[in-house]
């Protein structure tokens, strides 16, 4: 007579997927990965304050520059933040596992680089806008516009390399890129928009 063990495996299954998920997803856990991340993107922000402090001239010379500033950051940040997690989770699905010409990875940085330009083009024009009908000076929707698109595709550039190499390294070393990717995507990326914004305004006064 064959001893059915069918219910005892299934049973160990249920252990081990319930052992590891409460892990996976315990307090202790999350706080471990998460928390030196989260203190690193606070010394990012004022890292960034730090490099718009340096812009006076800059600000000074193209009138609406501080006015796109701030948007083009929290634009990078959505976007690269958001491409971060979908990283995260196509590896947890195992859809990525290293860095090729892999569909899934193909398509999210495709993605999130096109649509940093779009709404980086949208950005300056609404900039110019809102600037002119607040009673403000604007250096002109195209200045604008150029600065915003500059400053947005090369950090979301840079900032997707980061995004891809952090996931799939965090994973492989063991670490959930849940928990660690996006606040360190938010880091670097403040201080990497804040240098390209600086940047593209260099390169926008020498035309």
């Amino acid at each position: 007579m064959a001893y059915d063990t069918s219910d005892e495996d299934e049973e160990y299954e249920i252990e081990v997927v319930e052992e590891y998920i409460g892990d996976y997803g315990s307090v202790r856990s999350i706080v471990r990965e998460a928390l030196p991340f989260e203190l690193m993107a606070t010394i990012g922000g004022v890292i960034s304050g730090l490099i718009l402090s340096g812009m006076s001239n800059e600000l000074e010379l193209i009138p609406g520059l501080i006015v796109i500033t701030p948007a083009v950051l929290g634009m990078r940040g959505n976007i690269s933040c958001t491409l971060g997690s979908r990283l995260g989770s196509a590896i947890h699905m195992g859809l990525i596992t290293k860095i090729d010409r892999n569909p899934e990875l193909v398509n999210n940085v495709s993605g999130s680089l096109l649509l940093s330009f779009i709404m980086s083009v949208i950005l300056g024009i609404t900039g110019h806008i809102i600037t002119i009908a607040l009673g403000m000076q604007s250096a002109g929707a195209i200045t604008l516009t150029l600065i915003a698109v500059l400053a947005g595709v090369s950090s979301g550039l840079i900032l997707s390399v980061v995004a891809v190499l952090l996931a799939l390294g965090m994973f492989r070393f063991g670490f959930d890129p849940d928990n660690v990717v996006t606040p360190a995507i938010a880091t670097i990326g403040d201080i990497v928009s804040m240098v390209m914004i600086f940047m593209a305004a260099k390169v926008v006064l020498m035309i």
